[in-house]
């Protein structure tokens, strides 16, 4: 089996990965968001839309300075 990252052989320690350092790279990539796949929903977009006032409206929310 290859790394899904590196294309690699795994390492039993880390499967499906060959190292730690792929298996952070594909976490940094879930957490940024970078295996989303997007919506063409418009319902999705209205949500989306809400929960931006919602969140500007907010005063617990840090501001940019």
């Amino acid at each position: 089996m290859a790394c899904p990252i590196c294309d690699k052989e795994t390492n039993a320690a880390f499967r499906p990965f060959c190292s730690k350092r792929c298996g952070d790279v594909d976490l940094a990539k879930w957490l940024g968001g970078g295996y989303a796949i997007a919506s063409t929903d418009p319902d999705d977009m209205d949500e989306l839309i809400d929960a931006l006032e919602k969140a500007a409206e907010d005063p617990e929310l840090p501001r940019p300075s």
